[in-house]
């Protein structure tokens, strides 16, 4: 397989298009057509992370977060991320990142964090707005379910578990074909009315330049009539963090307890507790200030998430318990369900977890 090949298959998991516009997502480092010898998954590349590829005998890295973020200018080895691509580049090893399109995906960090909670009945915390498109076309009756099956097949028309959703509605449409037209039904010249189906179907935003060849390779039109919306609905299968619930409830105390284990946190620091009990959990991996607000409002008991700033603890405002347990704990076992993704896709291809803890934080 080539790098571009397992690129294809992580993008299964956590399309690129969905990650945040200030990200660095993707491949960064190396050629696409470079074939693979072997795998390792990191949170960070970092020198030793190379090196241990190196070892490993493995020329693609699948990094969660990016080496290079912001551009660079130039490549001395003055600085960790220079080295890192001097010595990636020197090595003839490929470096891909995942980091915000994996966030924002529905089976990407914030599930791993439910799994490992136990939280049941997981759903995104944050749906993406604007992240969903509407299709409106015009074809004649007699082809509309074959250009229905095409654009089905393409990824249109799927709605949370439900997949192939159309509606559709019959009228007549017309046209006069101008000298040299091709028209497919009808005479230069002349006006025709033709008996049609308006089909209209839903899909996610970067399945666009599928769906629009699939539509214009089954219509039968020379011209084909068409409109494309963008839709304020709220995306159930894309966005930030995810809220679920507890199987039993617990104390406030006793579950951060649980949270510090299963999380293998040193500390945990949280707002004020409330002598609530623990039912409804929100969680974000990484920083998760911004998500405050989203978590009091969906009735979260605790929110569990990290880099929260002294001031940002204000903003439990006795709603909730704010519980930061650490960046690199929230986003620990990314690593394990990238491993376990690609090797279920590509079993017979060498896949290996990074033995590296990049973790930069060291606690007394």
């Amino acid at each position: 397989m080539t790098v571009n090949d397992i690129a294809k298959v992580l993008e299964e998991l956590a399309p690129l298009a969905h990650a945040e516009e200030f990200d660095n997502v993707g491949l960064l480092v190396g050629n696409p057509n470079m074939k693979v010898k072997g795998v390792l998954v990191t949170l960070d590349t970092l020198e030793n992370v190379v090196e241990e590829a190196i070892e490993k005998k493995c020329n693609l890295i699948v990094s969660f977060h990016p080496i290079i973020f912001k551009g660079l200018k130039r490549l001395t080895g003055s600085n960790y991320v220079e080295r890192v691509v001097i010595k990636a580049i020197a090595h003839n090893i490929a470096i891909y990142s995942m980091h915000t399109a994996l966030d924002n995906s529905k089976m990407g960090v914030n599930a791993k964090i439910c799994e490992v909670l136990g939280l049941k009945n997981p759903e995104i915390l944050i749906p993406r707005t604007k992240s969903i498109k509407k299709l409106t076309t015009y074809a004649p009756s007699a082809d509309a379910d074959n250009i229905k099956l095409a654009l089905f097949t393409a990824g249109a028309g799927e709605i949370g578990k439900y997949s192939n959703c159309s509606y559709s509605l019959e009228g007549t449409g017309s046209f006069k074909a101008g000298n040299g037209a091709n028209p497919a039904v009808g005479k230069i010249g002349e006006v025709h009315f033709e008996k049609e189906t308006q089909i209209n179907v839903i899909y996610s935003f970067e399945k666009e330049k599928s769906i629009l060849k699939a539509l214009f390779d089954a219509h039968p039109y020379e011209e084909v009539a068409y409109e494309v919306l963008t839709l304020e609905n709220s995306n159930q299968d894309l966005g930030m963090g995810m809220i679920g619930t507890l199987d039993v409830e617990m104390d406030e105390k006793e579950f951060l307890l649980f949270v510090k284990n299963r999380m293998n946190a040193s500390v945990v620091r949280h707002s004020k507790l409330l002598g609530n009990k623990v039912n409804k959990v929100a969680v974000l991996g990484g920083s998760g200030a911004f998500a405050i607000g989203a978590a009091k409002k969906s009735g979260a008991d605790i929110f569990v998430t990290a880099d929260i700033k002294y001031h940002e603890f204000y903003q439990a405002e006795n709603q909730l318990v704010i519980a930061d347990i650490g960046h690199f704990e929230t986003e620990q076992f990314t690593k394990d369900l990238l491993v376990d993704y690609l090797t279920k896709k590509i079993p017979n291809f060498a896949v290996s977890l990074s033995e590296n803890i990049t973790n930069p934080i060291k606690y007394l």
